[in-house]
């Protein structure tokens, strides 16, 4: 039983350190660009040593690929949870008005993942095509949402990678133009300018979606329609929660 107490805190160890490569690897990315951070950049600021990481993921390309792996898992799970959280029996364009909005209130308030999107871009085909969703799911369970929509609403029909370039203009607009963004609302705190932003959002999408004023949503801050998670990065607690039960 000690070995095997052993074995899983070296193993929940090694788990460990791979997480924080990553992470610091995502924060050096957002900060710098993919092409100006090396391996060794990532393991003077993670605090572990260089041979480590490449033991670990081999080369950059590769913590980028896990980098994308772990933003799907989070992605997937953030929606599911999100679904669960607007009440089914409420009509479908408001069931897809409150998934997008609330969707994009979470990547205003944790813009890291549009950052690394765009900087994926800008490094071409290479690491671009990694963050499209390769098994489909997050794309099923979006369209599953809008054609729910669209078959109770057909002479309003929605448009899915529009609706989905909306969401990422005012994602990526937020991010990297934070200075624009503070200065359109002088004086207001970021949070109220974030809000703010988000409020442009939400009337286009209630417009689009035939929402009434009674049916938007109207919170004071974003905090309020943002739904928890575990782990930001949708890694597996459970190894953790069993070690510790034995």
């Amino acid at each position: 039983m000690t070995e095997r107490k052993q074995g899983r805190r070296s193993a929940q160890a090694a788990e460990e350190t791979k997480l924080l490569i990553i992470k610091t690897a995502a924060e050096m990315f957002c900060e710098l660009g993919y092409e100006r951070v090396s391996l060794r950049n990532i393991s003077e600021r993670a605090g572990v040593s260089h041979s480590l990481i490449r033991h670990h993921f081999g080369s950059k390309e590769k913590i980028w690929h896990s980098i994308s792996d772990n933003l799907h898992v989070y992605f997937l799970s953030y929606m599911y949870k999100l679904l669960e959280a607007i009440p089914s029996e409420l009509p479908s364009n408001v069931i897809l008005y409150r998934f997008v909005t609330m969707l994009l209130a979470q990547q205003l308030a944790h813009p890291m993942p549009i950052q690394l999107i765009a900087d994926g871009v800008r490094q071409g085909d290479v690491l671009m095509d990694y963050f499209f969703d390769s098994n489909g799911e997050l794309e099923m369970l979006v369209n599953e949402v809008v054609e729910c929509c669209n078959k109770d609403f057909p002479t309003t029909p929605v448009k899915v990678w529009e609706m989905k370039w909306q969401m990422m203009m005012y994602a990526h607009g937020a991010a990297s133009m934070k200075p624009f963004v503070l200065e359109t609302w002088e004086g207001a705190s970021e949070e109220q300018c974030l809000l703010n932003h988000w409020q442009l959002f939400n009337q286009t999408m209630a417009n689009q979606l035939n929402i009434t004023p009674e049916q938007m949503l109207q919170p004071k801050q974003l905090t309020d329609i943002l739904i928890e998670l575990p782990c930001e990065w949708g890694c597996d607690t459970e190894a953790k929660d069993e070690d510790e039960s034995e």
